[in-house]
């Protein structure tokens, strides 16, 4: 009883503390389904993918959004001076011109071959491996971080979407002595087996694993044990 009441304090406070979704936070609406509000999300999730600070990414969102580049062919006409210039007033200073380079690969691509709609490249992926493959090959920049990001918080929203924890989401995981796996796939199940015995009420798995990727990120990854509110449960 006294491990059953010490797991349900460390949800809550992990989940208390961390488990806000990245597109809650923004205002995109996902549950809704529509192509546009799916963009928004696709486009965070490829600024997120690089190794910047999560303010950063918000304010660049911010900027997207200000000046009204939020779809793929908004993008494509923005040009690569524009794009440099709407992520440098986010503060995306340190990846400004290659995530231009980036972007505009990847619009080209989405636009080329799913008319700029990505519930169209879900629908015609066959599982969801196919699925992943598809997203990776809109352009060299799209890898399995940015996959993962982008697909876990449409987890119940895509049925096929399904991605795999990231090394932070593992580690943290790991940390709290949730898992044993470090293999991504087999994280993946351990994961969600944790979270069936010991999911918070009001919560879902998507917050579960944003908050052990915040956790990951700002202090598994940097040591910062303890200044972490949740040392003490803390494994390493």
């Amino acid at each position: 009883m006294v491990r059953v009441n010490m797991t349900r304090k460390m949800m809550q406070n992990l989940l208390g503390t961390f488990g806000q979704k990245y597109s809650t936070m923004l205002g995109i609406n996902l549950i809704s389904r529509s192509k546009g509000e799916i963009f928004k999300w696709f486009l965070t999730s490829i600024m997120f993918g690089a190794p910047i600070a999560e303010t950063s990414v918000i304010k660049t969102y911010k900027c997207f959004e200000k000046h009204k580049v939020l779809t793929p062919q908004k993008i494509i006409n923005t040009g690569w001076n524009g794009l440099v210039s709407v992520l440098d007033e986010g503060s995306y200073t340190r990846y400004d011109f290659k995530t231009s380079d980036k972007l505009l690969d990847v619009m080209g691509d989405l636009l080329k071959n799913y008319d700029g709609n990505l519930n169209l490249l879900h629908e015609q992926a066959s599982n969801p491996d196919d699925l992943e493959k598809r997203l990776k090959s809109l352009g060299k920049g799209i890898g399995d971080i940015t996959v993962s990001i982008f697909l876990r918080e449409l987890r119940g929203i895509w049925e096929k979407a399904d991605p795999k924890p990231t090394p932070l989401v593992i580690l943290s995981a790991k940390n709290l002595g949730m898992i044993t796996e470090e293999d991504p796939a087999r994280a993946l199940r351990e994961l969600k087996e944790f979270w069936k015995k010991n999911k918070i009420s009001g919560r879902g798995y998507i917050n579960f694993e944003t908050a052990l990727l915040r956790l990951g990120k700002d202090f598994c990854r940097k040591g910062k044990c303890e200044r972490c509110s949740l040392h003490k449960y803390c494994t390493r």
